[in-house]
């Protein structure tokens, strides 16, 4: 790991003066840093100028009323991990997320614009010199699938599955959106954001159901998801009425699994299944990770379907 690039912090007073500023060429957003840094000092990037967004206040603040909650991206996820009126699922991947030094310092905006990770990206200038670098980041060539041409780094981040299966809309400085409009299937450019502009909050709907989040990772704490799972669960005398499930860890993007209105009527018993074997067919995890694509493909389906079995029985709400 080597020193960090020189470069200009600016710490813009107005959202309007930070979106003009990270619009320049050369330039970085910068929150908690806790993602950022640490591809600085590997020496992925070398901006001219960082745009700290930690004096905006419209970035700040919960607001919680009936018709929903408002989360501004600069909260910290210490606060999310914390707040038990919360939907559990977001509560619960907020704690999951690295350790709490690195939860008082994260931010709700800076986890949802995480960048994407790979075993031959997130390695050190030597390393990756020596291995011609990768399409990534300096190479043509992707060292997972060398015969495409697509990256296919893997999105890690644990608030963005929460909050899609929460049906959340993301608000930037330009627009409104659903979350799932934020991001690509792309391990290069992941983000469908343009230059200058900024998540500002998240807006989450009243709850439609019981909620939780659970993941898979090589340690108990600071690993990021090998596979993550978040889901929402509603139910009447036995049978399911609403499940909407969003997955991290395995695909270039976060997404929103398909066909689980097939599961409608269903009991959970008979549901579970079925659930797994749409999470084996959608998840799409390559050799991005130390740990088997396979492994991890597994891992989600069963995360998937334990989640259900605990919702069902009313342990997280």
């Amino acid at each position: 790991m080597i020193t960090l690039p020189a470069f200009t912090l600016m710490r813009p007073a107005t959202l309007a003066e930070a979106a003009r500023l990270a619009a320049e060429p050369d330039a970085r957003l910068v929150a908690g840093g806790t993602g950022l840094l640490p591809n600085l000092r590997l020496g992925l990037g070398k901006p001219r100028t960082l745009v700290s967004l930690d004096r905006l206040a419209e970035l700040q603040g919960v607001e919680i009323s009936q018709d929903g909650i408002r989360i501004g991206a600069g909260v910290t996820l210490d606060r999310i991990s914390r707040q038990k009126d919360l939907p559990t699922a977001l509560h619960e991947a907020a704690r999951s997320v690295a350790a709490p030094g690195h939860r008082s310092a994260a931010t709700v905006g800076g986890n949802l614009c995480l960048d994407t990770r790979c075993v031959y990206y997130n390695q050190s200038e030597h390393w990756r010199r020596s291995n011609d670098y990768c399409l990534k980041y300096g190479g043509d060539t992707c060292h997972v699938a060398p015969q495409g041409r697509k990256c296919r780094a893997a999105y890690s981040g644990d608030l963005a599955p929460a909050l899609l299966a929460l049906e959340a809309q993301v608000e930037t400085t330009s627009r409104s959106t659903p979350l799932e409009n934020l991001y690509r299937d792309d391990g290069a450019s992941h983000l469908a954001l343009s230059p200058g502009e900024i998540v500002v909050a998240v807006r989450i709907p009243a709850p439609k159901g019981r909620s939780g989040y659970a993941k898979a990772r090589g340690r108990g704490a600071i690993d990021y998801p090998l596979a993550g799972v978040a889901m929402v669960l509603d139910m009447k005398n036995g049978q399911i009425t609403g499940l909407r499930v969003a997955l991290t860890g395995t695909n270039s993007r976060p997404f929103v699994l398909a066909g689980t209105d097939s599961l409608a009527s269903a009991k959970v018993e008979d549901a579970g299944p079925l659930l797994m074997k749409l999470v084996q067919k959608q998840a799409g995890p390559v050799r991005t990770t130390v740990s088997a694509a396979d492994y991890r493909r597994q891992a989600a389906a069963i995360l998937a379907r334990r989640l259900l079995g605990r919702l069902s029985q009313g342990e997280l709400s």
